[in-house]
């Protein structure tokens, strides 16, 4: 196969311009990896050598392509050793004068039809190309760490990026053995964009003091099917990387309330509890291997009251069903009676709003999230409200753990963990679909390759329901008063006539 580049300049020998250079050379490109500091390329061709070597001893691949990967991989001395480069990727410290001054420095050295890329993950391409005599040549190439794994790369065309510029590095995106997907020159373009809803939604549930950080990783994990919880995320990636995108994105749209960093992130990052890489951040790390807090076992109870369930329950026909699989005696009578335990299951609002608005008794009313099907997951969540009595948030407790699914309970808020969590992240997908960001498909492989999701933004909020999750964006936006749970207008029309979220506007 020919490669689309037959030599490529990658200039950054750091984490990420390893990567590419690595996975370009396995592509057929000649590369040459560039660094102001020579001894860092030097060390890099060493480090990606040694990768190859042990895929060899693993048996992935023979000795012999392992030496012709090695033969494609050089250190030159100077920027103007790139003279014969038809593509050159910077992937640099993330400052847009650095930036603009190198590819300045580029165009001048390079043929005129030589492409220029960027890995930026925050810079307008725009701004990067302003100073440039030729800014169609100049587009986004966007990789993910580590790049040999992380199999998406975002191609991000400038207001003046030319369709040839994208078209060659779509193909050529292939060819490296990854997935290309389109996006337009926003703010944080596809990914960072839509990973927005996931950890800023869990922070300002931590923030009104809802349920503790390991409590929230369980719930997404377990129930909503995460791979990672947000605070493990946020570890992982560590706060020095993820709050300042945090900040970038939301001042980047003026503001815009979805986007809105939190305090909590702000504080540790200056306290210097970054994540894993510093041995402490949501969590305390002995070896590289989190210390997590217990969870508390189901009480004991001895004589479980009577279970009555509001009629205006989400899925309610399916919550019957589990209570008699449980052995509660269930009540069927117009309001319960003294002795009940009462159940709500709203979309989006609290518990005590429920209580007050049905005129059902607080003391005795405990709610739980029904916007999943319980078949399919491995923990219910339950809520109680300021004057929920202990005997009746035991009881609960007990009854919904008779079957060994594990059970969290939290303190009242609107909206329950995951539909929080979920609702925001279909929100902000969906408002990305509105201001043609990317294609719904492109989002839809972005985030389940980029992010680790369960399944897109998109998807998810097709097997919540699109009414269901507008729903719980008004109750949300009504109880808080915030338009931070505005729902777009892409989702209110899907909503309100039932369509698909991935289908296409005719």
């Amino acid at each position: 196969m020919t490669t689309t580049f037959k030599i490529i300049g990658v200039i950054g020998a750091g984490a990420m311009g390893r990567g590419i250079a690595q996975i370009a050379a396995q592509a057929g490109s000649q590369v040459l990896l560039f660094d102001k500091d020579q001894q860092a390329s030097t060390s890099a061709i060493n480090d990606i050598a040694a990768q190859w070597d042990k895929l060899v001893a693993k048996g992935r691949i023979d000795a012999a392509l392992a030496e012709s990967y090695k033969d494609k991989l050089s250190v030159p001395s100077a920027l103007n050793d790139l003279s014969l480069c038809e593509l050159l990727i910077e992937v640099i410290v993330e400052r847009l004068d650095i930036k603009q001054a190198l590819f300045a420095e580029l165009e001048s050295i390079v043929s005129p039809q030589a492409i220029l890329a960027t890995n930026t993950s925050s810079l307008s391409v725009t701004a990067i190309a302003a100073g440039l005599k030729h800014p169609e040549r100049m587009a986004g190439f966007h990789f993910f760490n580590p790049v040999p794994l992380m199999k998406v790369v975002e191609v991000i065309s400038g207001l003046k990026t030319s369709a040839a510029t994208c078209t060659a590095l779509t193909s050529y995106a292939k060819q490296m053995g990854h997935t290309p997907v389109q996006a337009q020159d926003t703010p944080g373009f596809i990914v960072n964009h839509a990973g927005r809803g996931y950890g800023t939604e869990a922070l300002r549930i931590v923030g009104e003091s809802i349920a503790d950080f390991a409590t929230i990783d369980r719930i997404l994990k377990d129930q909503a099917g995460f791979k990672l919880g947000p605070f493990e995320l946020m570890d992982l990636t560590a706060l020095d990387v993820s709050h300042p995108v945090m900040e970038s994105i939301y001042n980047q749209y003026y503001q815009e309330p979805r986007y809105r960093p939190s305090v909590i992130t702000a504080q540790r990052l200056a306290g210097g509890l970054l994540g894993k890489k510093t041995g402490e951040g949501f969590y305390r790390y002995a070896n590289g291997v989190a210390e997590w807090p217990a969870e508390a076992p189901a009480p004991v109870v001895e004589d479980m009251p009577p279970v009555w369930v509001s009629p205006r329950a989400s899925r309610r026909a399916e919550l019957l069903s589990l209570l008699k699989t449980l052995g509660a005696v269930i009540e069927t009578g117009a309001s319960p009676s003294m002795n009940a335990l009462t159940l709500v299951a709203p979309l989006g609002f609290d518990i005590t709003t429920v209580a007050v608005v049905e005129r059902l008794d607080p003391a005795r009313t405990i709610g739980i999230d029904m916007l999943l099907d319980d078949a399919h997951t491995k923990r219910r969540v339950l809520a109680t409200n300021p004057a929920t009595r202990a005997d009746m948030r035991d009881a609960a407790h007990a009854l919904f753990a008779r079957d060994g699914k594990a059970v969290s309970v939290i303190r009242d808020s609107g909206g329950f963990v995951t539909q929080r969590v979920i609702a925001h992240i279909v929100n902000i997908a969906s408002d990305m679909c509105q201001q043609g960001v990317c294609s719904p498909q492109d989002l839809e492989t972005a985030v389940t390759l980029g992010l680790g999701y369960p399944q897109g933004p998109l998807a998810l909020g097709n097997l919540c329901g699109p009414t269901n999750i507008l729903e719980v964006l008004f109750n949300m936006q009504t109880v808080y008063g915030d338009t931070r749970y505005r729902p777009s207008p892409w989702l209110r029309r899907r909503g309100a006539i039932g369509l698909s979220l991935l289908q296409e506007e005719s």
